[in-house]
């Protein structure tokens, strides 16, 4: 058999050359980026289904350790939860690139190469998603806030780092710029 045949390109058909739009079609087009709006309509709803994981884990917890009220083990706890919303993030981002709500809303969670990310990047994106929320509860006890200035201060910089995504050309968000991942569109 004759190698150069069998690493010959296509030929074009008639129809492509006499149309390159139908020509343009063929080619695969790189996966749009998700909109603002869906992105967090997809966070409503993954607020939702964690706040169920959140309470199973608690409830384990708890009964586990013979809570008898919010204060006894409540940094364990925490902790404990933390490392919970770590695993249900970071298995379904590094498995398939999507939870659930991600799969409604038709978006993925991809690498610099298309795939799913690696366990050490979506390890990283999970982490580094902490900064939607970690630095005004920071600030809550080093300035002696109280709640409703805590609260004001959250919505603040979570609007802040959600039009941050306007700023990058990709329209990522800080997190994913510093993981090195972003979110694409699912084709139906």
């Amino acid at each position: 058999m004759n190698d150069r045949a069998s690493t010959a390109l296509p030929v074009a058909d008639s129809a492509d050359r006499a149309d390159p739009a139908i020509a343009a079609s063929r080619i695969p087009a790189a996966p749009a980026p998700v909109t603002l709006r869906r992105r967090l309509a997809s966070l409503v709803y993954e607020s939702v289904l964690l706040f169920g994981v959140i309470f199973i884990a608690g409830l384990a917890f708890s009964l586990v350790m013979q809570q008898r009220n919010g204060y006894t083990y409540h940094r364990a706890m925490s902790a404990w939860i933390v490392l919970v919303a770590g695993l249900y993030f970071v298995g379904f981002w590094h498995r398939g690139g999507q939870t659930l709500p991600m799969k409604t809303w038709r978006m993925r969670v991809v690498g610099p190469d298309g795939a799913p990310p690696t366990l050490g990047r979506a390890t990283l994106r999970y982490l580094a998603a902490w900064l939607w929320f970690l630095p005004p509860l920071v600030l809550h006890p080093l300035l002696d806030l109280t709640i409703p200035h805590t609260l004001a201060l959250e919505a603040v910089w979570f609007a802040l780092w959600a039009g941050a995504a306007r700023l990058d050309r990709e329209r990522r968000f800080p997190h994913d710029r510093l993981a090195g991942t972003r979110i694409v569109a699912v084709p139906r």
